[in-house]
């Protein structure tokens, strides 16, 4: 391995360590139970990559986590991408609407819930939820 192979997977490392504590997990079905399950709260943004609201939302949820260390440290963030899994059984059995639908859940209770709102109080309020 030369110099340059050894800088590039240090600096690869660096990145991913420093993403780890701050990062979202993709859905798979199953994910949502397990977590649930292992007592985790979870926060679940039902998504699509084309969607003008869903990236609005997460401008405001990446902004309030960076400002926040305590969402990182309370809360799993999950992301549902609604193309592939939004007529898939987690949408169906939490009434998910459409993407652009934030919720937050612990053990068997939705705390709370955003549809298609994008007010950055709106959603530091349903991340709050998930902190207590």
């Amino acid at each position: 391995m030369n110099r340059r192979d050894v800088m590039i997977l240090g600096g690869s490392a660096l990145l991913l360590a420093g993403r780890a504590s701050a990062s979202n997990i993709d859905y798979v079905p199953g994910l949502v139970d397990e977590r649930l399950a292992a007592g985790e709260t979870l926060f679940v943004d039902f998504f699509a990559p084309w969607c003008g609201t869903c990236r609005t939302q997460e401008r405001h949820v990446e902004a309030l986590r960076a400002e926040n260390p305590a969402y990182d440290q309370t809360m799993t963030f999950i992301r549902v991408d609604w193309d592939t899994y939004g007529r898939g059984d987690l949408a169906q059995r939490l009434q998910i609407p459409r993407r652009s639908t934030l919720v937050v859940l612990r053990g068997e209770q939705e705390l709370g819930r955003i549809v298609a709102g994008t007010r950055r109080a709106d959603i530091e309020t349903l991340m709050n939820l998930g902190l207590s």
